[in-house]
């Protein structure tokens, strides 16, 4: 299995999903990553019903090692890890601004003791700034970015979907890793990479902030759906079956065919693209009708034959059984001191290899023998 970042050491100082995606990332494409926790409680994230093994936490920290380590209570820990510092190409953090000073692990600092080390620090709104002293979780970094109000029905507002925010800042975060880490072959010196998740989170929104920018288009929960001509239906028994029409004539003329509507282009709101994008709501109101005579089996056979885009509106559970995860392998597991861990793996292809077997999330301290010399 093609391990590309074989012989790179990070510290992952990150607590709940932030910094731990960045740092799962990089261990996914081989580096060794080194889990850096508090004794005792370790990240707040592996609490779980008295336990510290959550399902979040496993989550983002599969290939790590873990060990503990006070920096600010204890000048013995700061030590041992000034001197894994001296060996380690990578650190991150995702602590609000001033924290890393108080426990003496801040990018000055580490990088006086080794300057080939690439710093990534994580906030949610910057190191400076009007909001840089507020907390930031989650659904406060979609909200604030215009994100959340795309996913929000207006008639009906509830927060909805996963940790879409922190989970992409991860993301930026190793991206800008890989960047100063190569940039550092060139020039010997690391860099401090920065990214907020107030700033990752309105990258990803580009779209939107696009639309606005260019001709002052604010969208709103279903202006993509509109242009791009997607929707879900309900069908006979109850599942789900989502299409993205798009663009060529070819999938509505199929589409007709698949619902047994062979005039059904003919109708005002069929016509064109900008009638159906114009009619959306009563491009609706005329299908959904029709899909929910029949079982959602049906409409996945006679679409596939058709070539109409769609897909079927999957659980996990349904995914993870289903033909298309077999045949890529989607599944990878390893065995760890609870059993069976089983997880998604990385998506990346190296020379046509799967990433075919998984480290299991450590245990808290699991790795002090080993990397510390200690219980």
């Amino acid at each position: 299995m093609a391990r590309p970042l074989a012989g790179i050491r990070v510290l992952d100082m990150g607590t709940f999903i932030t910094g731990p995606a960045c740092g799962m990332l990089l261990a996914d494409l081989g580096a060794e990553v080194i889990k850096v926790e508090m004794p005792e409680t370790g990240d707040p994230f592996r609490a779980f019903k008295g336990d510290l093994y959550s399902p979040h936490f496993q989550t983002y920290n599969r290939n790590k090692k873990s060990i503990t380590l006070n920096t600010k209570a204890n000048p013995e820990d700061l030590a041992a890890l000034d001197e894994l510092v001296r060996g380690a190409d990578v650190f991150i953090e995702n602590f609000r601004p001033g924290v890393a000073e108080r426990l003496g692990v801040d990018a000055e600092r580490l990088q006086a003791i080794n300057p080939r080390l690439v710093y990534a620090t994580i906030t949610g709104f910057g190191s400076d700034g009007p909001w840089k002293d507020r907390p930031a979780f989650d659904t406060v970094s979609q909200a604030c970015t215009g994100f959340l109000r795309l996913l929000v029905n207006p008639a009906n507002p509830r927060v909805v979907g996963p940790a879409i925010g922190d989970a992409v800042t991860g993301f930026y975060t190793a991206y800008g890793v890989l960047a100063a880490l190569y940039e550092r072959e060139k020039t010997g010196r690391g860099r401090k990479v920065e990214t907020s998740m107030f700033e990752a989170m309105s990258h990803f929104n580009l779209d939107d902030f696009t639309h606005y920018l260019s001709v002052e288009e604010v969208m709103g929960p279903w202006s993509r759906p509109h242009v791009s001509q997607s929707y879900v239906f309900q069908c006979a028994d109850g599942g789900w079956i989502a299409l993205h029409m798009s663009s060529p004539p070819k999938f509505w003329e199929n589409l007709a065919t698949a619902v047994g509507q062979p005039d059904m282009l003919q109708r005002p709101e069929f016509e064109s693209r900008p009638a159906r994008i114009a009619n959306y709501e009563k491009v609706v109101d005329f299908l959904a009708p029709i899909f929910a005579t029949q079982p959602r089996a049906h409409w996945e056979e006679t679409l596939t034959r058709l070539e109409v885009p769609h897909s079927a509106v999957y659980t996990s559970k349904e995914v993870v059984e289903g033909d298309l995860a077999a045949h890529h392998q989607l599944v990878v597991e390893g065995e760890g001191p609870r059993g069976t861990f089983r997880t998604i793996r990385s998506p990346i292809r190296f020379d046509g290899e799967v990433q075919d077997s998984v480290t299991p999330p450590p245990e808290l301290g699991a790795d002090n023998a080993e990397i510390l010399g200690r219980k």
